[in-house]
Order: structure tokens, then sequence, then C-alpha cells
């Protein structure tokens, strides 16, 4: 089953953004599912279904919202590498 939201924005709002209609929601989409990945609130495979691509592409294209794939801290960068 899936849901769908709703979201009222102004009409003039793609011609501003200098974007059709269809291209301002599908980058509307982009960017919700990149700030969701991005606050860990969803996995990026869930973020990729939510736009409709696969993960790799989905992460792939993180950049153009200036969300970073790998998000760790010193620490757990170091730890990482005495691992490996």
């Amino acid at each position: 089953m899936s849901l769908q939201l709703k979201i009222d924005y102004p009409e003039s709002l793609p011609d501003a953004m200098q974007k059709s209609r269809e291209q301002f929601e599908e980058e509307a989409k982009w960017a919700m599912a990149a700030k969701l990945f991005e606050m860990k609130q969803i996995s990026s495979g869930t973020a990729a279904a939510l736009v409709g691509t696969d993960r790799v592409s989905f992460l792939l294209n993180l950049h153009r919202y200036n969300v970073v794939v790998i998000d760790l801290t010193e620490k757990e960068l170091l730890s990482d590498l005495e691992n490996a």
C-alpha cells in the first residue's frame, strides 16, 4: 500500500525557480528524501524508493543537496581505520 502526501505551494513557485511544475515537484521529492536521509530518519534504500530510483543512484546524487554519504565522527573514522 502506498500513501500520498499533498503539499500546497504558490502557483508561481516553479516559474520562480525556472522549472516546470513536474521538475519542481520531482526536485521537492529529492530534497525531502535527501534531508530525511541526512537526519538519519530513513535509510538510503527507503529514500531511493521515495524518489523512484535505485540506492546507488540516490547516493550518487546526494552532493546536489550538500549531503555527505559517509558521516562519521573523527573517533568513528579512526576506529574504522584501526580495524581495517
